[in-house]
């Protein structure tokens, strides 16, 4: 079961590292483009911003965003501001996210997310947790996935070969980082490829952040995984 008051503590730990790092710099670091194809460092935060306000909604059973066109919009728009700008922006986007989860509420019920996607409302804490650790290594300011909380690379490790698991497109895979295994991809009685690797190296791949050069594959070549 999801525990939704550790996650929410865990978010506000996480975006307290994320805008201690990020006071640091300059309006110049704003501007430069992050590892996101596409988009600078300010879209990065903007987004995360937009995202906290969205998952408000999602909580107060809103839709999440009124459209997927309006919600680039927004992060096109926000993106540009100086470094003050965002930083006051992220930090009052997420104390928002976090007044309403300490709102007295019903953890059990189902939410509904973007393009139909439902899930319990308890575990919208840990979405808005990887919201904030991956966009904050994705920024490129020094916080790489090795710096990421252990439980969080091992929850976020399991969101994800769950989220694969049954894909057509992804063969049979076991997934292991010497001490841990996941199973992913197609339904089979045994897994045709095995990847093992670092437990930072096999997030990456899973999230799409790193290409999968530090992992050992057998049984065949290192699957190609859907968009996340």
């Amino acid at each position: 079961m999801m525990d939704h008051a550790h996650d929410l503590a865990s978010v506000r730990d996480a975006t307290d590292r994320l805008l201690t790092a990020v006071g640091k710099l300059d309006n110049a670091f704003v501007t430069e483009s992050s590892r996101l194809p596409g988009w600078s460092r300010g879209h990065v935060l903007a987004h995360l911003a937009r995202n906290a306000d969205a998952l408000v909604n999602v909580l107060e059973g809103r839709p999440m965003y009124v459209s997927g066109e309006a919600r680039d919009a927004d992060i096109e728009r926000d993106a540009p501001r100086p470094l003050d700008a965002q930083l006051a922006d992220v930090r009052e986007s997420a104390a928002r996210f976090q007044d309403v989860g300490a709102a007295p509420a019903d953890w059990t019920r189902t939410v509904e997310l973007r393009n139909g996607v439902t899930d319990s409302a308890s575990r919208v804490p840990f979405r808005r947790w990887a919201e904030v650790e991956l966009h904050h290594v994705d920024l490129g300011a020094g916080y790489e996935l090795e710096d990421l909380p252990a439980e969080f690379t091992e929850r976020e490790t399991d969101f994800l070969a769950a989220r694969f698991a049954g894909h057509p497109d992804v063969p049979p895979t076991r997934l292991t980082d010497g001490t841990r295994a996941w199973t992913t991809g197609r339904e089979s009685d045994a897994p045709e490829v095995t990847v093992t690797g670092p437990p930072a190296d096999l997030l990456g791949w899973l999230a799409g952040r790193r290409a999968g050069s530090a992992l050992t594959v057998e049984g065949g070549a290192l699957p190609t995984l859907p968009p996340l």
